[in-house]
């Protein structure tokens, strides 16, 4: 995983003892630091930009609110990510409820089915395969899901996946091949339903 360049003059056990008082000009520095991958990480689970930009905006809240409790197990990027997988899959869990209580409603009918998502960091003549991918990747299970999502669209190692999810490697490791397979017959459907 590529690690985001901290200001020079401030190396990571200063910055989390600045965050730790309380200092506003490094919560700007965190914030400048990481907001890229913690903004593509929750938008890959999630695949909506306005939740991804809610989720992303209460990453960096709880951080500052928590780094107290940081212990230094892992890196300060791994813990923020692990706080950003945490957050993307409770709204994504938020998500899916609403989404199964829109559909028992009687007015399910009325609602237009959601728009295709096409991550914004892909080329255009490529934005029609993505989609299918990240449709395939929003069809698995939320520990598949994230799994892939952190191993083979962030970069992640094994290792640091497994922190972030609270799993071991093995586990990590089943959920990626698991993940996979299933999007190898789901994207498969799709080619097929593709052909004239």
């Amino acid at each position: 995983m590529v690690r985001p360049n901290l200001n020079p003059r401030l190396n990571e056990a200063s910055l989390i003892q600045a965050l730790r008082q309380a200092d506003e000009t490094a919560f700007r520095l965190l914030v400048e630091t990481y907001r890229n991958r913690v903004y593509h990480t929750v938008l890959s689970i999630l695949q909506d930009a306005s939740e991804a930009e809610d989720a992303a905006q209460e990453v960096f809240i709880k951080v500052f609110e928590t780094i107290h409790s940081f212990r230094g197990d892992a890196g300060l990027a791994t813990w923020i990510y692990r706080i950003a997988v945490n957050k993307a899959l409770d709204k994504l869990r938020r998500k899916k409820r609403r989404a199964l209580l829109h559909s028992l409603l009687p007015i399910h009918e009325e609602m237009q089915p959601p728009e295709p998502f096409y991550h914004p960091g892909v080329a255009m003549d490529k934005k029609e395969e993505a989609a299918a991918l990240f449709k395939a990747v929003g069809m698995l299970s939320a520990r598949q899901q994230t799994a892939f999502t952190l191993i083979k669209i962030q970069g992640m190692s094994y290792a640091e996946a497994a922190y972030t999810m609270n799993l071991s490697v093995k586990a990590i490791e089943s959920l990626v091949s698991r993940a996979k397979q299933q999007m190898q017959k789901t994207l498969a459907a799709y080619e097929t339903a593709r052909k004239p």
